[in-house]
């Protein structure tokens, strides 16, 4: 980034949205590139280096879905998916191939740049934490080395997502409690508008599918229905 301001890669090849997403990034002064296809995407994001990606999953020579698992071969650059997918299961099928955020077709300028503060919120957020000291968090067999962004259950290390390695840091330092949905998307999204909710849910699923995948142990997450959620303390001899 240079001044603070992301290089953004624009992945869309429908005209006049592509136009859109260009014209409000020139509102606020962005550098970004354009690609029309899934091939080209590739070729701009090895040649660019772009700090965040704009991707649509309908381009015209392969699903979005695959250019986002290509792209997770070798960048950790954040996703922001921007799709006319609505359904749950797209959301978390593109969220598990490794997109940061989804933002649902058709979608208000005011929100697009909301999803890209909040996505730079966050990465500014990670890069400060490598540079404080933190202790370890242990809960059973899961821990997290906050020094490294290192989540673990057992000796296994889990990839989470940026998005997701925040929400389980908030519920860590709140271990016992339960977290309204408010109160977590004023934590982690910061600016949360009406939709975040269910962007929240799909994330929630997400997150414990990769740090609950054995299913005869006891669940790190507990979801109270209406109110919100909560880390449940668990004892290392009692999931041994």
């Amino acid at each position: 980034m240079v001044n603070g301001k992301p290089d953004i890669l624009v992945v869309e090849d429908d005209i006049p949205i592509r136009n859109l997403i260009m014209t409000t990034l020139d509102t606020q002064d962005y550098k970004y590139q354009t690609a029309s296809d899934g091939k080209e995407a590739l070729l701009v994001a090895v040649s660019h280096q772009p700090d965040i990606f704009l991707m649509d999953l309908g381009l015209p020579d392969m699903d979005g879905i695959e250019v986002i698992k290509k792209i997770r071969t070798w960048s950790v650059a954040p996703i922001i998916v921007i799709s006319a997918r609505s359904d749950d299961k797209d959301k978390i099928e593109a969220l598990d191939a490794g997109a940061d955020d989804y933002l649902t077709k058709p979608f208000s300028v005011e929100e697009l740049l909301a999803r890209i503060r909040s996505t730079l919120r966050r990465l500014q957020y990670l890069e400060n934490k490598g540079t404080q000291i933190e202790t370890i968090f242990e809960n059973g067999d899961l821990s997290i080395d906050y020094t490294s962004a290192t989540v673990k259950v057992g000796e296994e290390v889990v990839h989470l997502m940026p998005m997701e390695y925040n929400l389980l840091c908030l519920l860590a330092k709140n271990v016992g409690k339960v977290l309204t949905h408010q109160y977590i998307l004023d934590k982690v999204w910061i600016n949360a508008i009406e939709s975040d909710l269910s962007s929240l849910r799909v994330y929630m699923a997400t997150l414990r599918k990769k740090i609950e995948q054995d299913k005869t142990k006891e669940k790190y997450i507990q979801t109270r229905i209406g109110i919100g959620y909560g880390m449940v303390r668990i004892e290392k001899n009692k999931i041994n």
